[in-house]
């Protein structure tokens, strides 16, 4: 029901918006009414899209006394890779690691941005899909229709389906940490659970998710340098993810010049026609400036939301300080580190980042860790 009435929102938001705001259009053959017509399709497109993903996220998110229940899932594979266009490959010559891995992606999703910042810094080649915001075209083979997702290629030559951002960190640092072991079988230690929250919807999540699957026991230990990772690593999915969208969609003119910058460092232009980079432009940067007004309410924000994301950045680098390392990690970054790194870094080219750097001390550490990354980075093939 909530898919269906934001479906309806979105149609609403793209006549208006579209009475208001001079798209153009790289074909003039078209008359005016078809045209019109193509557009009020793709309008209620990308309306179902909205009420789709808003459904998901309430679904997702769920209550502290979420019941669970006794539905596993075990890994899903695909017997052939999908017929999609690659966008870019990253290639490091040094990469050893046997693995190959698809990255299917929206370029600034914070999600997208967390695997990627593991995926650089741990110096593994990979390919790109970026996915049509608007139409999926690019995961439309996959159930779930979410990204970040993952085909890894099995020994068996099927493909393994990874579809949760930190599960995806979890099952390939396991790996790298033991290349001997089959990553079939990690993968197993990280089930799709079914549960029921208050609300009575039926949703899943990631056993296990935050953990590594290493055989030296004494990384378990509690209280140890893993566990403090962990806790951060859950604090950014839990918290600080939250915080990017009412910031960088606050006004309307800030989710509009954060869809401009969307639009540039995902080269819509490039991959997409500019009828449908025009759409995912206004269209989304109003939607979203809509939607940030209901998720500042669910996660309990005041109207300064910025004071709620300096806080963050305080708490965080507090955190570090209080190591005296240049890293949560040390002198290293660890996988918390690449976590916050990835959230932050999704909102780099918005204002909301810009004040972030002006009013707390969060740059030090930022470029800091970007740094590391890009040493270690491929080159685009």
């Amino acid at each position: 029901m909530a898919a269906y009435r934001l479906s309806w929102v979105g149609q609403r938001l793209f006549r208006s918006t579209s009475q208001s705001i001079p798209f153009r259009f790289a074909s003039s053959s078209v008359n005016q009414s078809s045209g019109t017509f193509r557009l009020a399709m793709k309008g209620i497109v990308f309306g179902a899209l909205i009420g789709t993903g808003w459904s998901s996220y309430n679904y997702f998110v769920g209550k502290p006394t979420d019941h669970m229940i006794d539905e596993k899932t075990g890994p899903k594979y695909l017997d052939s890779f999908p017929e999609v266009k690659i966008t870019r490959r990253i290639y490091n010559p040094k990469d050893n690691s046997g693995l190959e891995l698809v990255l299917f992606q929206f370029q600034t999703c914070p999600f997208c941005c967390k695997v990627r910042a593991f995926l650089d810094y741990c110096g593994l080649s990979y390919s790109v899909v970026e996915v049509d915001a608007v139409l999926r075209q690019g995961i439309k083979w996959s159930e779930t229709k979410k990204v970040p997702t993952m085909l890894v290629k099995a020994r068996t030559g099927k493909y393994l389906q990874l579809t949760d951002s930190s599960m995806i960190v979890s099952v390939l640092s396991s790996y790298l940490k033991d290349t001997n072991r089959d990553i079939d079988e990690l993968v197993k230690y990280y089930p799709s659970i079914s549960y029921v929250n208050d609300a009575g919807r039926k949703t899943n999540d990631i056993m296990n998710k935050y953990f590594l699957m290493l055989q030296d026991a004494k990384i378990h230990q509690p209280h140890g340098p893993q566990d403090e990772e962990r806790k951060w690593r859950s604090w950014a999915d839990d918290h600080l993810v939250h915080l990017i969208s009412p910031n960088v969609y606050r006004s309307k003119d800030e989710a509009l010049e954060t869809f401009e910058w969307f639009s540039d460092v995902g080269e819509w232009d490039v991959h997409f026609p500019r009828w449908e980079r025009n759409m995912m432009v206004y269209v989304g940067a109003f939607a979203m400036w809509a939607i940030s007004k209901r998720l500042k309410q669910r996660h309990q924000l005041t109207d300064d939301v910025r004071s709620h994301i300096y806080d963050a950045c305080d708490k965080w680098i507090e955190a570090i300080e209080k190591k005296k390392t240049p890293f949560l990690g040390g002198k290293k970054p660890n996988l918390a580190d690449l976590a916050v790194f990835g959230v932050l870094n999704s909102m780099e080219g918005c204002q909301a980042f810009k004040d972030c750097l002006d009013n707390t001390k969060i740059g030090g550490w930022f470029y800091a860790v970007r740094k590391e990354i890009m040493v270690n980075r491929g080159h685009i093939a």
